[in-house]
This record gives structure tokens, C-alpha cells and sequence, in this order.
């Protein structure tokens, strides 16, 4: 008897062992962010830019960034604004223990792209502006080292940083009441903004699945909901990435060229663009005008204004 309960016993742990590998192999696919997201910082310090595919560096480390303007149409207050967006990526040297760009060369430099991504656009008699800032790393394998988002109207202005550190550290301004001076801890989660910079390096490496994500820096403002993850679902084509945020009732498509350098088409976020009366679910939509190679940062004379006119921003 006492050798049947032990072989039953045997028996029953061979059948859990064999389940628990069948549910880990049914379990959402993700990219190596969400594989790797418990990565101490300073892993990135040992990657070596000579790993990367030729024609990444090529395209990526010849001295100039990439500019791309598009056509915006964004939905604020329950109506379309005409305006333009630009998505400025570079590739940087980045300082892991202050988390700022390099001046110097040194073998303890972090190489990231970075994207600039600017919106223009008016609502009735005044302006708005807003920049998002990601630090992403080349090597692909960890989140971004640093996010950080503005918004200016004549309101006032608001600005949200987040550091990767253990866990991210997240420091937050504005002229709202109820969000004025903040500073915060939240557990590392995958980042909207940084989903930007992943997709140029590789968009078969882009999470998919029942995930947690944390919502784009710029649309939390808006919307004037917690910077912390929410549930998300996740799909990936050969030319379009998607994110739904059914607790958030937000959708946003990132249209893609499949080959390389993945450029950024066009995108779509639908979601709640109003308040009280004015709720609405409408549409913002972003379509190309035109991608540039330039070293913009020595572009800061009168005569190189006629860049805006080729970039279709004038």
C-alpha cells in the first residue's frame, strides 16, 4: 500500500511538472523588454556598438538624425485641430548614473536612440505644444534609461520625468491642483514612449499579448488619469503595431514600412478627447509629409529655415 502512494505520488508530480511547462509555453509572446525588464541598469554598460547589424550603423551612426514630419489632425476638447507632429530620432551616448547625454567618450557610455517627438497645433485662440523625450537602448534588451514629457498652452505647462532606476522614479509638475508637485516610485512596467524607439531597432522584437503597459506621458496629461500601468492588449502585423487599453477605452495604431528602417508611416489613437458635455470618442491621426537626414544641430542659422519649407512645416 505504502508503495502505491508513493508511486501515485510520483505519478502526480510528473503529470503538475508537465503542466506547468505546457502553461509556460502558452503564455503571452513578448518582446526582450518584458523578458529582461528585471535587468540591473547598468547591464547595458557591456554592449558593444560592433554587435549591431551593418546597416544599422550604417544608417544610424553617420553623423545626422532623422526628421519626419506628418500631417496632424488632433482630437482636443471633443473636436479635430489641423497641426503637425515631428519625430526627430538620433543615436547618443547616455551617462547611466546621472541619465543624461554624454559629452565625452567612454567605455561606460550607453548608446541610445533617442526620439523627439514634438506636436503643434491650436485650440481655438491659443496654442498648444507638446514634446516627448525617450532614451532608448541599442542594444534592445532593457526599458528606456529615461522618459520625460511636456505640454505648454496658455493655460500653463506641465512636465513628467521618469528615471530608470529600481524601481522607475517619477517626478511630475503642473499647474492642476491635483497634480501640482509630485514625486514617486512605481514598479517597472513596459512603456508606451518607449515602444517608439523599439519598433526602429526591431518590430519583431515588439511585445504582444494580454500585457501591462504604462500609457504614452502625453495622453496621461491629457486625460488627467494615474501614471501607472494598465491592462493592455497587444497585436503585431508585418506593417502595424496595436495597443487597446480596454479599462482606458484607447486604441492606438503605429502604421510601419516593414524594411528596414521601419520608418513611421502614419499612427491612429482613438480615444475620449472631452470633458462633461463635450465627451466624445474621436480620432487623432498623424500621416507623413517627409523624412530627412540632417545634422539639425548645426541647421540653427536664417538661411537653414528653408529645411522647414522641405519638411512641409512653414
Amino acid at each position: 500500500m505504502k508503495k502505491i502512494m508513493q508511486v501515485d505520488l510520483h505519478l502526480w508530480f510528473v503529470v503538475g511538472f508537465l503542466w506547468l511547462l505546457t502553461s509556460c509555453n502558452q503564455e503571452k509572446q513578448v518582446g526582450p523588454i518584458a523578458n529582461n525588464s528585471n535587468l540591473p541598469d547598468n547591464s547595458e554598460k557591456a554592449f558593444n556598438k560592433k554587435l549591431l547589424p551593418q546597416e544599422f550603423k550604417d544608417y544610424w551612426y553617420g553623423g545626422e538624425a532623422e526628421i519626419s514630419s506628418y500631417k496632424l489632425e488632433q482630437a482636443r476638447y471633443g473636436e479635430i485641430r489641423e497641426g503637425h507632429a515631428v519625430l526627430i530620432y538620433v543615436t547618443e551616448d547616455f551617462l547611466a548614473d546621472t541619465q543624461v547625454k554624454a559629452d565625452k567618450q567612454n567605455p561606460n557610455n550607453i548608446p541610445v536612440l533617442k526620439l523627439n517627438s514634438t506636436k503643434n497645433f491650436n485650440t481655438g485662440v491659443y496654442p498648444y505644444s507638446t514634446m516627448q523625450s525617450v532614451f532608448y537602448p541599442v542594444s534592445n534588451n532593457q526599458h528606456a534609461l529615461k522618459v520625460s514629457s511636456s505640454i505648454q498652452e496658455w493655460c500653463g505647462h506641465v512636465y513628467v520625468q521618469l528615471n530608470n532606476r529600481e524601481p522607475f522614479e517619477v517626478t511630475s509638475h503642473s499647474y492642476f491642483e491635483g497634480e501640482a508637485d509630485e514625486a514617486f516610485s512605481i514598479k517597472k512596467s513596459i512603456l508606451e514612449n518607449e515602444l517608439w524607439a523599439q519598433l526602429r531597432i526591431n518590430p519583431k522584437s515588439l511585445p504582444t499579448g494580454n500585457l501591462e503597459i504604462i500609457p504614452s506621458f502625453e495622453n496621461l496629461r491629457f486625460s488627467h488619469i494615474p501614471l501607472k500601468a494598465y491592462k493592455a492588449i497587444t497585436s503585431l502585423t508585418s506593417n502595424t503595431y496595436s495597443i487597446s487599453y480596454p479599462e482606458l477605452n484607447r486604441i492606438l495604431l503605429i502604421n510601419f514600412n516593414p524594411n528596414f528602417p521601419y520608418d513611421i508611416l502614419s499612427w491612429e489613437e482613438t480615444f475620449n478627447s472631452g470633458y462633461g458635455e463635450n465627451a466624445k470618442m474621436l480620432t487623432t491621426k498623424a500621416t507623413k509629409l517627409k523624412t530627412i537626414k540632417s545634422s539639425y544641430w548645426n541647421k540653427k542659422f536664417n538661411k537653414d529655415e528653408i529645411l522647414r519649407d522641405t519638411l512641409q512645416l512653414n
